[in-house]
């Protein structure tokens, strides 16, 4: 099991589309992001998300203060994640090319 960081606050303001705006209080989340490693890099060469894998990791994130917290804040280890599948179109020529 693995978790993302991420971080949430409160905002008043309006939100949605022109069509429907929604004006009041909102609860606004994002996820904490890092440079890529090894593996993410060549699928999106700027940014991976901050991925807590173990139990602790996610106990310093919900209750350490924000300097200790931050220290979270870094790529996984090139062999901590796998890419299984791309995109199918392009896992279809590569099947298509080995027939």
């Amino acid at each position: 099991m693995f978790f993302f960081a991420g971080v949430w606050c409160d905002w008043r303001g309006v939100r949605g589309t022109k069509k429907a705006p929604e004006e009041g209080g909102h609860t606004l989340y994002g996820f904490l992001t890092t440079a890529p490693n090894g593996v993410v890099k060549p699928v999106h060469e700027r940014a991976m998300p901050v991925i807590l894998r173990a139990r602790e990791e996610v106990d310093v994130w919900m209750n350490a203060p924000r300097e200790v917290a931050l220290e979270l804040q870094r790529p996984l280890p090139d062999d901590a994640i796998k890419i299984v599948l791309r995109d199918a179109k392009e896992d279809s020529g590569a099947m298509a090319a080995k027939s």
